[in-house]
């Protein structure tokens, strides 16, 4: 009996969003307009995606034209986040673009009378025998586009690949570099006026009354805003707008805060909350002689702050009942979602337009500002509103990442091998974007007089990756192990996605308990984990960092070396790091080495910007980065609070790509923070014979952990 292969699937962006128009339109001057429903947030998408196209299409990658995404024409491709917009945009453009590209040789086959398997595509001419010839341009009026995408047609195969898989130039570098308006912060619409909203310096207050009149009395001033507890101003220009709010703050009236936690014992905070628990993963072996010792760590990561160079803005404009939203929102069908529950609006009278930002790495207050603006917009008549927070603002009210605690139970042999593994989580949430629930996720709304409740960080399903357990499950070879998330049900401090979730925090407990046993057993740490792996892409990765690094070098007085590996949720990018370190007064990253394996690398170029922009964050991480709070409020509201890596201790990063072009494509932006984060503590303890399990690895963590240490 012959059984028939299954059906061939359309990809999951396409298969929602069929329509061939919406993402491909030949335009009258000889261009290609490319409309993906992802949006460039400094990642290189859009030089990626247009790769892609250029290559089903047979174009010059200068004739593609990328498209914003808006909710007016774009396809809804949910949220750009994850590192899934080469997986999901990138496939569902490729199909697109073989299917189209199909559709226009049938129409020339017909108009030149030749078999489309004898006619070539060259820069969007297409030709034949006997010299005939037409173009794309010429059969665009003839060729429909309004049908729904087949399963069947097939694009390139790899080898006839001839854009994707090399560098190109990004197309959205020059106007940055030559000062050409491309962020939303520089979107200047005629009659644009400026907003500025009210909100409390201490955790939880809400306005109870507001004294207006010294408001008033601003020159320039349009309009103060209330709506329950959101208040603000609208003006004629930024220098009335801030004196207004400046106003305005002395004349409110707060209610009572809501304690926060106790920034110094958050794993103790952690612990005591209630939660949700869930079993991530089991895995049995049989049955086990009794161990010959347990490993109990516990690792820790303080809440961390999306830290955008720029802080959230946002237009909005208001014709009669329809709005118009200019964002650097990653999610514009979400954003309108939720604005379509706030206003009580039909989704289809708001229109989100997406405009880049600077500086994103997850859910920052990007659409927390956006509802501001609309709200603002509405005492406009009619004129654009722009919203710009403050530095102070984006640092106290946007989500930030979720504080963990993670404790790793490892059960060893007589021969100090891995016999057990339990690994335990306890997190906030790591989600709370719009236009995923009943309720909205935005900050207003939790102002306005009839206010929505606050929204407690979920986190998403391990199909997608997962939330707090993210990359909790071991990649290695370990004979049993039990994975257990426990998130929680209070959210005194605000929490949503940043860069990579949970990943980061588990990869570095995993990674450097790995490191703690191998030096238990005297056995170097990269022979250690290759013994561990079967996979051949993981094996493969650590063994070019390791090769690149020249792993590993003598040992030299005040510097150290470390490694650190994942792949990221387990089923995207393969990344390994090793961090040579020095300590001096504190500890410094000289150098950082990294392999890493997404498959086919569409932009080669691209994916190491990615991995070293990741890979610099997590030092920034590492070694500087956490939010402080007192009990009644956020504190680290200033760069000063707040540091960041500078320039000056950027480390040199290094970046080896194995490339597979027939392995389809996974994204690269959040590879690199879990295997450099552990790659790190590792080299700490390598340089100093200390193990440091609670990020930042600072001066006094150092000094606190050698006081610890027996």
């Amino acid at each position: 009996m012959s059984t028939s292969s299954p059906a061939p699937k359309l990809p999951v962006s396409l298969a929602a969003n069929p329509r061939l128009s919406s993402w491909v339109r030949f335009t009258d001057h000889g261009r290609v307009a490319i409309s993906p429903g992802k949006v460039e947030i400094g990642q290189g998408i859009v030089t990626a995606l247009a790769q892609i196209a250029a290559d089903e299409l047979d174009v010059e990658i200068v004739r593609i034209e990328m498209i914003r995404a808006s909710t007016a024409t774009s396809p809804n491709e949910g949220v750009t986040s994850g590192s899934l917009s080469i997986q999901q945009s990138g496939r569902a453009l490729r199909q697109v673009c073989a299917e189209v590209r199909q559709r226009f040789l049938r129409a020339a086959s017909e108009r030149l009378g030749v078999d489309a398997s004898r006619l070539d595509i060259d820069d969007g001419t297409i030709s034949g025998p006997g010299n005939v010839r037409t173009s794309y341009w010429e059969l665009m009026d003839e060729v429909s586009l309004d049908h729904d995408a087949a399963a069947g047609p097939t694009a390139k195969s790899a080898a006839r690949r001839t854009v994707a898989g090399h560098s190109v130039q990004r197309v959205d570098i020059p106007d940055k570099v030559f000062a050409r308006p491309r962020f939303i912060h520089d979107l200047a619409l005629p009659g644009l006026m400026h907003g500025r909203v009210l909100r409390p310096d201490i955790s939880g207050a809400r306005l109870i009354a507001l004294n207006k009149e010294a408001a008033r009395a601003v020159p320039g001033l349009v309009a103060i805003v209330r709506d329950g507890g959101f208040a603000g101003v609208v003006a004629d220009n930024e220098a009335a707008a801030d004196a207004a709010l400046k106003a305005l703050r002395k004349g409110a009236t707060w209610s009572p805060g809501e304690p926060l936690p106790d920034e110094d014992d958050l794993a103790g905070f952690l612990k005591s909350q209630p939660v949700e628990t869930t079993v991530i993963d089991t895995k049995a072996a049989g049955p086990a002689d009794k161990p010959a010792q347990t490993l109990r760590r516990q690792y820790t990561r303080p809440y961390i702050a999306h830290a955008s160079i720029a802080p959230s803005c946002a237009i909005a404009r208001w014709d009669s009942d329809h709005v118009h939203v200019w964002t650097h929102s990653q999610g514009v069908y979400l954003l309108r979602a939720d604005l379509a529950i706030v206003l009580k609006l039909p989704a289809e009278n708001i229109v989100v337009e997406h405009i880049e930002g600077a500086g994103c790495y997850g859910h920052n207050a990007a659409d927390d500002v956006a509802l501001d603006a609309v709200l603002l917009a509405k005492a406009a008549d009619g004129r654009p509103v722009r919203v710009q927070w403050s530095r102070h603002d984006e640092m106290s009210h946007a989500p930030f990442g979720a504080a963990m605690a993670v404790e790793i139970e490892a059960d060893l042999d007589a021969g100090n091998e891995i016999a057990g593994w339990r690994h335990a989580i306890w997190s906030n949430g790591h989600a709370a974007r719009p236009g995923r629930a009943a309720q909205p996720a935005l900050l207003a709304a939790t102002e306005i007089a009839n206010p929505y409740p606050r929204m407690i960080s979920t986190n998403p399903p391990a199909a997608n990756g997962g939330g707090g357990d993210r990359n909790s499950v071991p990649l290695y070879d370990f004979p049993a192990w039990t994975i257990t998330s426990h998130r929680l049900l209070t959210m005194p401090v605000r929490t949503s996605a940043l860069r990579t979730l949970g990943g980061q925090g588990n990869v570095f407990a995993i990674e450097s308990l790995l490191d703690e046993i191998a030096a238990l057993r005297g056995e170097d740490p990269i022979a250690f984990r290759l013994r561990h792996l079967r996979d051949e892409r993981a094996r493969d990765v650590i063994s070019a960092a390791a090769r690149r690094a020249g792993w590993k070098p003598q040992r030299r007085s005040g510097l150290g070396h470390g490694v650190g590996f994942a792949r990221y949720k387990n089923m995207g990018a393969y990344c390994a790091a090793i961090a040579e370190i020095e300590s001096d007064d504190d500890i410094r990253v000289r150098r950082l080495t990294l392999a890493v394996d997404v498959g086919e690398a569409i932009n080669p170029d691209g994916v190491i910007n990615q991995i070293e922009g990741g890979a610099i964050q997590a030092t920034s991480w590492v070694l500087k980065e956490r939010v402080r709070f007192d009990r009644t409020g956020i504190t680290s509201t200033s760069w000063t609070d707040y540091p960041i890596l500078t320039f000056s201790e950027v480390p040199a990063v290094d970046v080896e790509i194995i490339q597979r072009p027939e392995i389809e494509p996974v994204g690269a932006g959040e590879a690199a923070h879990g295997p450099v984060t552990a790659a790190i503590a590792n080299a700490v303890y390598d340089c100093l014979g200390v193990r440091v399990r609670d990020l930042p690895i600072t001066r006094d963590k150092i000094i606190a952990a050698m006081e610890r240490a027996p």
